[in-house]
C-alpha cells in the first residue's frame, strides 16, 4: 500500500482506490484550494494514462479476437468463446462485438466445427444466446441448411429481435452480398447501379407538370421503410402516393419524376432519369447490401441484422404495419410490381452509392418509394 498523503490518494497494488471526500471537503471549507488544485491534477494525469492504456489494450483484445475467428479450427472457435466470456465478466457487456463476430466466424469456419463449439450444449450466458442467433441467420443466408446441422438452430430462448425472421432462406433471399473481413480488416460495397435488363427510361424531354398525387406516409410507414439504410448510409427519405384510379405498372416510370419528391425536386425535362423493372429478389439484395455493408459513414449490421433489416424495409414499402408476419411480408412483396431507379437531382451526388426503389402495389392504389444516397 502506498499512500499519496499531499493528493489524498492511496494506492494498493498498483491499483487506485477513491478519494477521501471528507478529507476533500475539509480542505474546500478551509479554503484550501491549492491542495484540490494538486488532487484534480494528479487525478487529471492519472486518468489520461488509464485511458490511453484501456485504448491498447481494448485494441490489442480485437486484433486477438479477429485473429481467433478468422483462423480456421475448433481450438481458436473455442478459445475465442472463452475470451469473450472473460472480457464480459471483466468490462460489461460484449453485446456491440458480436455482430461482428458472428458474421467473421461464419465466413472462417465450417458449419460443423461452429455447431461442436458455439451451439455446444445449453447456453446459459446471455451474451451466448445471442451470438448463437446472430451466426445461426449469418449461416443461413450462406446456404448452410439447418436440417443437415439441427444443432445450429438458437434454442427457445433465442435472440428475441432475430425470432421474427424465418428459420429458413426463402425465394426472394437471392444473392445476398458479404463484406469480406480479415484479421487486418473488412472490404465490401453496395452495387447501386441499375442493370441493363429490364429498362423503362421515358422518353425526353419529360413532361414537366406535377402530378396531383400527394405524399401521405404516415410515421409508422416512413420509420419501416428506410430501415435498412438508416443510421447505415448518409441520408434516406420515403414517400407513399395512394390514388382511387388505380395505375398501372406501365404508367409508373413517366410518373415518378412528376411526383413532390426530395429525389426528383429540381429534375428538368431532359434530365437523366434511368429506371428499371426488376424482380423482389433484386430488391431484397439491394435492401440488405444496404443495411449489412453499410456505407462511407457506417460499417453495416452485418448479416443477420442486415437480413432483419432488409425485411422490415420491404414490410414497409409493402403498407404492412409493425406486427405482420414474415410469411405476409413475403407474401404480398411477391405481388407487388418493383422499379429501381436515379436521377440527375441534387439529392442524387452520383458517386455510384445512391438509388430508390418504388413498390406499387397489386390492385395498382399504393405506390411507395425509398430513396437512399451515401452522402449527408
Amino acid at each position: 500500500m502506498k499512500d499519496d498523503a499531499a493528493n489524498g490518494l492511496t494506492i494498493i497494488n498498483g491499483e487506485p482506490e477513491y478519494i477521501s471526500r471528507d478529507e476533500a471537503l475539509q480542505h474546500a471549507l478551509a479554503g484550501d484550494i491549492a491542495h484540490l488544485r494538486r488532487l484534480g491534477s494528479d487525478l487529471s494525469t492519472r486518468y489520461a494514462a488509464a485511458s490511453k492504456a484501456a485504448r491498447i489494450h481494448e485494441t490489442n483484445l480485437s486484433y486477438l479476437r479477429r485473429l481467433l475467428a478468422t483462423t480456421p479450427g475448433r481450438d481458436s472457435v473455442e478459445l475465442l468463446l472463452r475470451l469473450l466470456g472473460e472480457q464480459e465478466a471483466a468490462a460489461g457487456s460484449m453485446s456491440a462485438e458480436l455482430p461482428l463476430m458472428a458474421t467473421m466466424l461464419a465466413q472462417h469456419q465450417s458449419a460443423e466445427v461452429l455447431a461442436r463449439t458455439v451451439f455446444a450444449g445449453t447456453a446459459e450466458a446471455r451474451w451466448l444466446r445471442a451470438l448463437q442467433g446472430f451466426l445461426f441467420h449469418e449461416l443461413l443466408l450462406r446456404g448452410v441448411d439447418p436440417d443437415e446441422f439441427p444443432a445450429l438452430r438458437p434454442g427457445s430462448e433465442a435472440y428475441y429481435p432475430l425470432a421474427w425472421l424465418p428459420d429458413r432462406r426463402r425465394a426472394l433471399e437471392t444473392e445476398p452480398a458479404f463484406t469480406h473481413h480479415s484479421v487486418n480488416g473488412s472490404s465490401g460495397g453496395v452495387k447501386s447501379g441499375l442493370p441493363g435488363r429490364g429498362r423503362l427510361d421515358p422518353p425526353t424531354p419529360r413532361p414537366t407538370g406535377p402530378s396531383p398525387l400527394c405524399n401521405s406516409v404516415t410515421v409508422d410507414e416512413r420509420d419501416l421503410i428506410v430501415t435498412a439504410a438508416e443510421d447505415n448510409w448518409g441520408h434516406a427519405e420515403a414517400w407513399v402516393f395512394r390514388t382511387d384510379r388505380p395505375l398501372t405498372p406501365a404508367q409508373v416510370p413517366a410518373l415518378l419524376p412528376t411526383l413532390p419528391m426530395e429525389c426528383v425536386s429540381d429534375l428538368g425535362p431532359t434530365g437523366r432519369f434511368e429506371i428499371a423493372a426488376r424482380p423482389v429478389g433484386d430488391i431484397w439484395s439491394l435492401l440488405f447490401a444496404t443495411a449489412s455493408m453499410g456505407g462511407y459513414y457506417n460499417p453495416g449490421r452485418y448479416g443477420a441484422w442486415g437480413r432483419h433489416q432488409a425485411w422490415r424495409s420491404l414490410m414497409g414499402l409493402c403498407g404492412l404495419p409493425f406486427d405482420a408476419s414474415a410469411d405476409e411480408v413475403e407474401r404480398l412483396a411477391e405481388q407487388y410490381s418493383w422499379f429501381h431507379f436515379r436521377a440527375d437531382s441534387a439529392f442524387f451526388h452520383h458517386d455510384g452509392d445512391d438509388y430508390a426503389i418504388a413498390a406499387l402495389s397489386p390492385d395498382g392504389l399504393r405506390l411507395a418509394v425509398l430513396a437512399a444516397t451515401d452522402t449527408d
